[in-house]
């Protein structure tokens, strides 16, 4: 699972590696006040950190599969390979069968509608892959889960995740639904595109919850 938090002293160390130590992911790390209830200044930090680290997991390919484990490859900037109109579905390793993108899309703009949380799905087959070029293409921000699937890191299911979102949703969650539904059995097994739509599901679920101290305590 792609899920890092940068200090602001390595946001422009991209290239050393000693900068890109992941931080563990607990249920005991998460915030538990609302997002509502936090000062500006909070959220305008926690944001920045966010940023910062999906910065550096795209442009150094940078992913985890489960907690911990860090694999860094070569950046990649392929703004080619992003289509020419807005899709918040975008599959250049082509997992995913016209139809099960127009679904997808149609969920991820139901979950927009419904929670004001913006996600955003990218299947590839790195090295092949627009990296660094969806963050403007998507306008990425607080509010944005990035969905990056890509079976070469071994669990498919990786995740970036915005401050706002994070402030909402246990940590435990994006680590319980790699576990889950990306592990190299289950989409082995079922497909990459069943991987893609069992989690695109599973947070769409989460999402809808109250935020509070049990929610998305369940990957559905």
């Amino acid at each position: 699972m792609a899920f890092l938090h940068l200090p602001s002293s390595l946001a422009l160390k991209t290239t050393c590696r000693s900068a890109l130590t992941p931080v563990p992911v607990t249920a005991s790390s998460r915030p538990t006040q609302n997002s509502a209830k936090f000062p500006n200044w909070v959220l305008d930090f926690r944001s920045k950190s966010v940023n910062f680290a999906f910065s550096g997991a795209l442009a150094l390919g940078l992913s985890l599969s489960g907690v911990g484990v860090a694999d860094a490859k070569v950046g990649v900037n392929k703004p080619e390979l992003l289509p020419k109109e807005f899709t918040t579905v975008i599959d250049v390793a082509g997992f995913l069968s016209d139809g099960q993108e127009k679904r997808l899309a149609e969920e991820i703009s139901d979950i927009e509608k419904d929670t004001g949380f913006k996600l955003r799905v990218l299947a590839q087959n790195y090295p092949d892959t627009p990296g660094l070029a969806i963050k403007d293409f998507w306008q990425v921000d607080d509010r944005t889960v990035v969905f990056v699937a890509d079976p070469n890191f071994g669990n498919i299911l990786n995740f970036n995740v915005g401050a706002a979102v994070d402030l909402d949703i246990p940590r435990s969650f994006w680590s319980r639904l790699a576990g889950k539904y990306g592990n190299m059995f289950y989409w082995k097994e079922k497909g990459e595109d069943a991987s893609i739509e069992a989690a695109v599901m599973a947070i769409s679920s989460c999402l809808r919850e109250p935020a509070g101290p049990n929610n998305c305590s369940e990957v559905k």
